[in-house]
C-alpha cells in the first residue's frame, strides 16, 4: 500500500510540473496532449491476435509498426505470436493506438 501512495504521489507531481512547464510555455500544446493521453490512459492486457489486428487495420507492415512504436521487429513479431506480451510504456502505445490509430503516436 505504501508503494501505491508513493507513486500515486510522484505521478501527481509530475503532472503538476508538466502543466506548469506547459504553462510558461517549455511545454508546447501538442506534447501536453501526449503526456495527458498517456498518463490518463486505461490500461488493458492485449493478446497476441488483437496486436496483430491493430497492426492490420492500420494497414502497416510488422516492421513499420514497430518503427512508429519505437521497437525492434523481433519484438512485435513475438508480441504477435504470443512469445512475449508488451507491458509498461509499450502496452500504453499500443493501447494509444488502439484508440486513436497510429497518428495519436506520431
Amino acid at each position: 500500500m505504501r508503494q501505491n501512495k508513493r507513486t500515486s504521489r510522484i505521478a501527481s507531481e509530475m503532472k503538476d510540473t508538466a502543466r506548469g512547464l506547459h504553462r510558461i510555455g517549455l511545454i508546447d500544446k501538442r506534447r501536453m496532449n501526449e503526456f495527458e493521453a498517456l498518463t490518463t490512459l486505461k490500461i488493458e492486457e492485449m493478446t497476441p491476435e488483437k496486436i496483430k489486428s491493430l497492426r492490420e487495420r492500420e494497414h502497416v507492415s510488422q516492421a513499420v509498426f514497430a518503427s512508429v512504436l519505437n521497437m525492434s521487429l523481433s519484438t512485435v513479431q513475438k508480441w504477435e505470436i504470443g512469445e512475449k506480451r508488451p507491458s509498461g510504456p509499450s502496452l500504453k502505445l499500443l493501447s494509444l493506438v488502439e484508440k486513436k490509430g497510429l497518428s495519436g503516436v506520431l
